[in-house]
């Protein structure tokens, strides 16, 4: 099951379970779409994967299914990938 980590790892702009606005790679680090695209031109800064829109949880499966609470910014990695 996706973590649905609850945060942008360049900007950390919010990104709630509901969002159509996350992005992740296979090791679902996670991005927000203006990062995602602007940013990071759909490759992951970690492992250079390509970044996908994020599926939506249902709400009625988030009780039983919540969502990460851990938050990860690394806003280096964004900087690099802005100067490469």
């Amino acid at each position: 099951m996706l973590e649905l980590r609850p945060g942008c790892e360049c900007c950390d702009r919010d990104l709630p379970p509901g969002s159509r606005e996350g992005f992740i790679c296979s090791f679902e680090c996670t991005y927000c779409a203006d990062c995602a695209e602007k940013v990071l031109g759909g490759a992951c800064p970690n492992c250079g994967g390509e970044l996908v829109r994020r599926p939506v949880r249902p709400a009625a499966k988030l009780a039983a299914n919540p969502p990460s609470t851990v938050r990860v910014f690394n806003p280096d990695g964004c900087r690099k990938a802005k100067a490469s």
